[in-house]
């Protein structure tokens, strides 16, 4: 199994939301996160007398575990669904699970994610 997480353009999330419920993916956590990156100059600028402080960019953070057989078809996904061609659209890593349970039912292994977003 592996985790596939994605920090993303806040302005791209329902577009990359439709394309992995477009996929079969339609279970996976989200969050609101923030960070600082190479592509915004660091500080406050002005625009129409408000200063607005560009230190920190807003983004989606999106974490998916999958089985080893659909990993490349949704981190396609999540990449086209996301690209705006600047720079900023953010990131995709991959990670392997070396273990997950259900709760509610005891399974493990691949078993524990079979349901709602399974593409097998």
């Amino acid at each position: 199994m592996k985790k596939v997480e994605a920090i993303i353009r806040t302005s791209k999330f329902e577009d990359v939301k439709d394309a992995l419920k477009s996929i079969g993916i339609d279970f996976f956590s989200y969050w609101e996160a923030a960070g600082v990156g190479n592509e915004h100059s660091r500080g406050h600028h002005s625009y129409r007398g408000t200063v607005y402080d560009t230190q920190y960019i807003s983004r989606i953070f999106l974490s998916i575990v999958l089985k080893d057989a659909n990993v490349e078809k949704t981190v396609d996904c999540i990449e086209k669904a996301a690209f705006t061609g600047e720079v900023g659209d953010g990131m995709i890593f991959t990670y392997n699970i070396e273990e997950s349970v259900r709760i509610s039912n005891g399974a493990r292994g691949e078993a524990s994610t079979a349901g709602p977003g399974d593409l097998s």
